[in-house]
């Protein structure tokens, strides 16, 4: 995907998470995705990303099953790029790297955006709690310990699966 890195012989998820979306303008395509924006030439419009590479970008999503197609005109043929349930699982990924960029990037006053959460009207602000206990996550609060015995599978072997 124009990127040396090569993640296949790691066992991370972190590693295969990028082996997918790792790439900045993949990024940018899916954040374009989550503010409604299905069609090529419209991320064309909003990116100005090479032709070529944005049509890269979206095979890849649609190959790895974050994106799907579904055609809208037949003549000439044209589709749209929609979300999957695979692909909305990322947005909580997005809205933390949001959050990070507002905080450490443009400081107090905050990024270029403000997120209104709509059913009660306060702006959004991306925090990770544990689904268990339901408490917020604070530095030092997370041992990593390994899930299986034996053979973990590379990112190549779990991305042939699936």
């Amino acid at each position: 995907m124009g990127r040396t890195a090569d993640y296949s012989k790691q066992s991370c998820a972190v590693a295969a998470t990028l082996e997918v979306v790792g790439d900045p303008w993949t990024l940018l395509i899916l954040r374009d995705a989550f503010q409604g924006v299905r069609r090529f030439e419209q991320w064309q419009d909003r990116l100005g990303v090479a032709r070529n590479v944005l049509a890269a970008r979206l095979k890849a999503l649609v190959a790895n099953g974050v994106l799907t197609t579904r055609l809208y005109s037949e003549r000439p043929p044209r589709k749209e790029y929609l979300l999957t349930h695979k692909g909305k699982d990322l947005r909580p990924v997005l809205l933390t790297m949001a959050a990070w960029g507002d905080q450490h990037v443009y400081g107090e006053g905050g990024g270029p955006h403000v997120r209104i959460h709509d059913p009660c009207g306060h702006e959004f602000k991306a925090k990770l709690v544990c689904e268990g206990c339901g408490e917020a996550l604070t530095p030092g609060d997370l041992t990593f310990e390994a899930r299986h015995e034996g053979h973990m599978p590379t990112v190549a072997e779990a991305m042939a699966k699936a």
